[in-house]
């Protein structure tokens, strides 16, 4: 069944007592799961929603948020998941240019902007009243691979958000690989949940392929490192899935947090490059290979990554996974050689359709049915790739191209230091000069100059941050991915 609806249908056929979710003490076996969103399709059946109108989801990560998701989509709806941290004129902007016929989350902010877009407003408190009122209606909507299963928007890194059209096969057949070949899912395993829901690598690559393989949910309604490290003990959790920030602020939690971690399995990163260094201090702590990856919100996530078959290679993203194809080119479009840098193309299973109602965008976005990523990489001649950069994130600093990711790697290595961010800002006789934006670690005490000494005794003259900035915190996204365009960037004089 092309539905991606079926999946949770039969596993809760199979395995109908099994654990599905649990948030705390709130434990959702699979029949309880499945009863619940056909009762969900029978709600959105009597108000009129049916293939291909859009639901939207503004809600964190709690059990209703499977519920509702798939329940929208067994009735053939495409869901639009959005962040309930939305203030409201991003809401109203969502909303409008998915035309949704309606959203369920919080009031608030919620409420504010779906007026202004008007679309209705259904709060998450009244779910227990929709579920008990209303009979199961356990039909599931006949859609085709084709057929638009989520809307997912862009964080808008270059202008306004653009929703990207992920279809059933994309997100069926991304699930399925990342179930199968990355993390080797089983009826027995327990995936750590505390990616967001609402975004497409907690969404694809923790709920969907448990779901898919009967195995359990633990949810965490928004990251908390302690937190997490409760969770993997209490539910005895063997596969967890985060950004670097995150395996970064568990291993700090860890000093202090008395936890059983043995029955982590494995865990896999995304989201953002992963430092070699906290790779090589978090899998030291825990005994655990981390097993890092790329991919995008265009393309179901998964595209690329060290898979536990295969040897790994720290400091790359792997391979492409099945299904899919990569390639690095240049600006003209032409594959560079194995060992030079270009940018990241992809096609495959996991390409979205395009982005809604923009053809404009899809078409810049998508050539000859290869996606242009806009991030920089080099391949090596073993066909792993190793990202260097976004392309509007690299610095050219008096003619000399610089990658942030190389400035960062160097300074994760010192002692001192527990985040670090790159960016080039404007200066009048260079063009631009680079400036790290860094985190120290607790209690540790580092002057800028020592830093930026660091860096010069390890990298090209052109390379170091003459500018180290120390700041209590990085500015960072639903996912824990810092957010470099939020950090100031005022000109330096020449």
């Amino acid at each position: 069944m092309a539905n991606l609806a079926g999946n949770l249908t039969r596993t809760a056929g199979e395995r109908p007592d099994a654990v599905a979710l649990r948030a705390d003490d709130d434990v959702w076996t699979y029949a309880r799961l499945d009863d619940a969103t056909a009762r969900v399709a029978g709600w959105l059946r009597g108000r009129g929603v049916g293939p291909g109108d859009r639901v939207g989801l503004s809600l964190p990560n709690v059990p209703a948020f499977a519920v509702l998701y798939y329940g929208a989509l067994r009735v053939g709806a495409v869901v639009v998941p959005m962040n309930p941290l939305f203030k409201a004129r991003e809401v109203a902007f969502y909303l409008g240019d998915a035309g949704a016929s309606l959203v369920v989350g919080l009031p608030g902010e919620l409420q504010t902007g779906a007026a202004e877009a008007g679309v209705d407003v259904v709060n998450v408190a009244d779910l227990p009243g929709i579920l008990a009122d209303h009979e199961p209606s356990v039909e599931v909507a006949e859609r085709d691979d084709e057929d638009t299963a989520v809307l997912l928007y862009t964080s808008g890194t270059t202008g306004r958000p653009k929703g990207a059209e992920l279809r059933h096969v994309n997100l069926q057949t991304n699930q399925a690989v990342t179930g199968e070949t990355l993390l080797d899912l089983g009826p027995d395993d327990v995936v750590m949940g505390c990616l967001p829901l609402f975004h497409v690598f907690g969404m694809t690559c923790a709920m969907n392929s448990a779901f898919a393989v009967g195995a359990s949910l633990a949810l965490i309604p928004r990251f908390d490192p302690a937190k997490a490290l409760e969770v993997i003990a209490r539910d005895r959790v063997t596969a967890f899935l985060g950004v670097p920030t995150m395996y970064g602020a568990i291993l700090a939690a860890s000093r202090d947090v008395d936890a059983d971690t043995s029955s982590l399995r494995v865990c896999i990163s995304g989201g953002a490059s992963m430092p070699v260094e906290l790779m090589r201090k978090f899998e030291e702590r825990f005994g655990c290979v981390i097993l890092e990856g790329y991919g995008l919100s265009e393309t179901s996530p998964v595209a690329c990554f060290n898979q536990p078959h295969l040897p790994r290679k720290p400091g790359t993203v792997g391979i492409p996974v099945a299904g899919v194809e990569m390639d690095v080119v240049d600006e003209a479009g032409n594959p560079v050689p194995d060992g030079e840098i270009g940018e990241i193309v992809i096609r495959g299973e996991n390409l979205m359709r395009g982005y809604w109602n923009r053809p404009d965008a899809t078409d810049e976005a998508i050539r000859d049915g290869w996606f242009h990523s806009g991030d920089l990489a080099r391949r090596d001649a073993d066909g792993y790739y190793a990202i260097v950069d976004r392309t509007k994130d690299m610095i050219i600093r008096g003619g000399y191209n610089v990658y942030p990711r190389e400035v960062e790697e160097v300074l994760y290595e010192h002692p001192a230091v527990a985040e670090v961010a790159v960016v080039g800002v404007p200066h009048d006789a260079l063009g631009e000069e680079i400036v790290a934006y860094v985190v120290a670690q607790p209690g540790a005490s580092v002057e800028p100059a020592e830093l930026s000494t660091y860096v010069k005794d390890r990298l090209a003259a052109y390379k170091y941050p003459r500018d180290v900035r120390l700041i209590e915190a990085l500015p960072k996204g639903a996912t824990g991915k810092i957010l470099k365009r939020e950090l100031p960037r005022d000109p330096v004089a020449g």
